[in-house]
């Protein structure tokens, strides 16, 4: 029969039997003194006559108003049930984790025996103590939820997963062995007396980081190519989902042991602030300071150099006339990003040690890469002019052929002092922080080749700061393809010296600009 139909003979039969089974109930109620012989069909077994009809929209809301009209207990129905039961569970609570202090571990009479300069201390020991525990947790968790799962459901390869995922599994002891040394040192009364040796002893594990750090850009980079596979993206959405996650994706997690690295210099600082001056940790704490900043002096380095060859690998010359011999000397990346010129074309710009290059994004078999466009301009041959708002008008639109262009702001611009290369490119960056960064980074590279001294840097008033990036800068809070600053060589505020380069300046803007 035609679905209409049935759905209708399904109405009325289960109306008619609803009321006859309501008449006997009142008839009862009414003469309890007469038996009744007549048999009463249990509603349950008529409602579960909503699995013989094909699932649909409609029936599914019939289903849920013969439940709430009922007077007998239809829960036997599965498809009544399932839906009940889902709308009453209500979202899992996301998992938080314990934010308690080494004070609120205390008594009251334990906490008077203490003085406000040894609590501080303690409850520094204490956050360092915590966070080692979370960063373990965390680590497990990567292996467990993310890793395993993946691994077992074919989601990705092994050969793709350790590429993600480094020696994660590595470092789990190195971290216990730090939580297990500092329980032996706590003393009855909940306090660790001398910190610093420890500390001094346990760091040299953390070298072992240094190729988890300089694979993350290129593990980042997998990490997002996979997402475009369905299964990856939704087994990773169910995990962002689900309590464990703390709404924090893959990557951040496997960042965690990056970002905790740079804490140690904090939380060493802070404990040793609230240490008194004649405390015999206080020699121990400097001596870790020192060491934990040059551990990650080689980190970043190893990182930036990492990094520095990971966009070199990704440049495509379309002739070999354009790989300038100085592309294998790079070592550090100081800046890189996107950037418009006189045009209004995109480009995206590395300033290497040796060279800037310009390029254009572009995909080559599902290969993301940066085709150079015109010849790199070795740095020492750089010339870098500063210009102001609305000195020039950028084109690129239909509007402005006709009204000469917009004038512009946050606009510079570079060109060589080598007459055989004759290039000029005028550059618009979003912003003045951004431009800002440029000049700098420019500045920074040119005064090195040059030997130009150290002069301070601009600064730019925090009310032009914009949290957004759209012209890609240096910066590792907000872009994780950007190396952050110290992954090279510090930039040691310069800028252009007044003698040969702004004579060379001169004579290189008197030559006709090369449009993009």
């Amino acid at each position: 029969k035609d679905i209409n139909t049935l759905f209708s003979q399904f109405v009325l039969y289960t109306i008619s039997t609803l009321f006859a089974t309501l008449y006997d109930i009142n008839k009862e109620i009414c003469d309890p003194q007469e038996p009744t012989n007549k048999r009463v069909r249990p509603l349950a077994k008529v409602s579960s006559l909503v699995n013989l009809i094909s699932p649909s929209k409609n029936v599914r809301r019939f289903g849920q108003t013969i439940q709430s009209m009922s007077l007998r207990g239809d829960s036997k129905s599965p498809g009544l049930s399932l839906k009940a039961g889902s709308k009453a569970s209500g979202p899992t609570p996301t998992k938080r984790r314990s934010s308690v202090l080494w004070s609120e571990t205390l008594d009251v009479h334990q906490k008077s025996s203490f003085s406000t300069k040894e609590i501080k201390r303690q409850e520094a020991i204490f956050e360092l103590y915590r966070g080692e525990q979370d960063l373990i947790e965390d680590l497990q968790l990567a292996r467990k939820a993310y890793h395993d799962p993946m691994l077992k459901l074919l989601i990705m390869t092994e050969e793709e997963l350790a590429h993600i995922f480094g020696d994660l599994d590595a470092y789990i002891p190195l971290h216990q062995e730090l939580l297990m040394k500092l329980t032996e040192e706590t003393g009855p009364d909940g306090t660790v007396d001398q910190i610093g040796q420890i500390v001094i002893d346990w760091l040299p594990g953390l070298k072992a980081y240094k190729n988890y750090c300089s694979n993350q850009l290129a593990a980042k980079a997998l990490l997002d190519q996979k997402k475009q596979d369905k299964r990856v993206q939704d087994f990773l959405q169910r995990c962002l989902e689900s309590p464990f996650s703390r709404k924090l994706d893959l990557w951040s997690f496997l960042d965690i042991p990056r970002s905790r690295l740079v804490k140690y210099p904090l939380l060493l600082r802070e404990i040793l602030k609230h240490t008194p001056p004649d405390h015999p940790d206080v020699a121990s704490l400097d001596r870790a300071i020192t060491i934990i900043q040059e551990i990650l002096s080689d980190i970043n380095m190893r990182k930036g150099e990492s990094e520095c060859q990971y966009y070199i690998d990704k440049l495509e010359f379309l002739d070999e006339k354009q790989r300038d011999p100085l592309i294998d000397d790079c070592k550090v990346l100081l800046c890189h990003g996107e950037l418009r010129n006189k045009s209004g074309s995109r480009l995206h710009v590395f300033l290497f040690s040796e060279l800037l290059v310009l390029t254009r994004p572009v995909t080559r078999n599902d290969r993301s890469c940066f085709q150079v466009y015109r010849q790199p301009i070795p740095v020492r041959d750089l010339a870098l002019e500063d210009l102001q708002d609305g000195e020039i008008r950028m084109g690129g639109s239909f509007r402005g052929a006709f009204t000469n262009g917009e004038k512009a702001k946050n606009v510079f611009r570079v060109s060589s002092l080598d007459p055989s290369h004759g290039q000029s490119h005028t550059l618009h960056v979003s912003n003045v922080y951004h431009k800002q960064q440029w000049l700098n980074g420019l500045r920074t590279a040119m005064a090195q080749q040059h030997g130009a001294p150290a002069q301070p840097r601009e600064s730019v008033p925090e009310k032009h700061r914009s949290p957004s990036i759209s012209a890609a800068i240096c910066d590792a809070e907000t872009d994780e393809n950007c190396p952050p600053p110290s992954a090279g060589p510090k930039l040691r505020p310069q800028t252009l010296s007044k003698t040969r380069l702004d004579q060379k300046l001169q004579g290189s803007l008197r030559r006709k600009e090369t449009g993009v």
